[in-house]
């Protein structure tokens, strides 16, 4: 058993060169979705290209959400609009209950809720659990998804965020999420076999901060939603690169 993770974004809001960042994960032939921003059918195909690993929503066992801004999360309604027309089923969804609160009424509600089914019909009122099949993750306690275990951390950010901790196949992926720089996360994060640890400007992570981290940490540790101007050469920690396969 291993755990491996596909980059099917790297960069941040703002980039003109990469797609935002987000992770597929996948354990005993099982594909979890960590984050989604649009065009997540696109990132899926180019990463199977360049990765060998095919990913296709019929693939996706489930999707994490991290937040709700839009690089994060502008491709859940294609998502579950796909999987709702196209593979009669439900998506999987699951985020921390402060995540999810606005997901519906202040994201999803305005595309989906109604739905004309037929031609000539009038629309037809759907609601989130049409499409979707929630579950919630906890700061409390691991939550157990198939294959992975999944332990989450509040960070700090500007609307409701949070890291995880991903395990599978006897291995631990940390990823921050958007955060500042924090110690106690850093501590946190630092307990898995590989941080993904995001780094940008503004409030989020300073890359000198990361760089001033013991070297230990480092070697351990890949960049992940770094600005276009980020130095890809001159980092001391290993930016994670797009479409590329890891194994934890």
């Amino acid at each position: 058993m291993s755990l491996t993770f596909v980059t099917l974004g790297v960069g941040d809001a703002f980039s003109a060169l990469r797609y935002s960042s987000c992770l597929a994960f996948e354990a005993e032939g099982q594909v979890l979705l960590v984050d989604c921003p649009h065009p997540i059918r696109k990132m899926m195909r180019e990463a199977s290209q360049s990765s060998g690993v095919e990913l296709d929503v019929d693939r996706v066992s489930g999707l994490v959400l991290t937040h709700l801004h839009a690089d994060h999360s502008s491709g859940v309604e294609g998502l579950g609009y796909f999987s709702f027309f196209v593979l009669k089923r439900k998506l999987r969804l699951l985020a921390h209950p402060e995540v999810k609160r606005r997901l519906w009424e202040g994201h999803l509600a305005a595309g989906m809720e109604d739905l004309i089914r037929k031609p000539g019909g009038e629309p037809q009122r759907h609601e989130f659990e049409d499409y979707f099949e929630p579950l919630a993750l906890s700061t409390e306690e691991a939550v157990r998804f198939g294959p992975f275990s999944i332990e989450c951390r509040r960070t700090y950010h500007h609307v409701p965020t949070t890291a995880l901790r991903i395990r599978a196949g006897g291995r631990c992926l940390g990823y921050s999420a958007d955060t500042a720089y924090d110690e106690g996360l850093i501590t946190w994060l630092a307990e898995a076999d590989l941080v993904v640890h995001e780094t940008n400007y503004g409030v989020h992570t300073p890359y000198e901060k990361l760089a001033a981290l013991p070297v230990e940490l480092r070697a351990k540790m890949r960049l992940i939603h770094y600005p276009d101007d980020f130095d890809l050469e001159a980092s001391n920690i290993e930016p994670l690169a797009q479409g590329r396969r890891y194994t934890v």
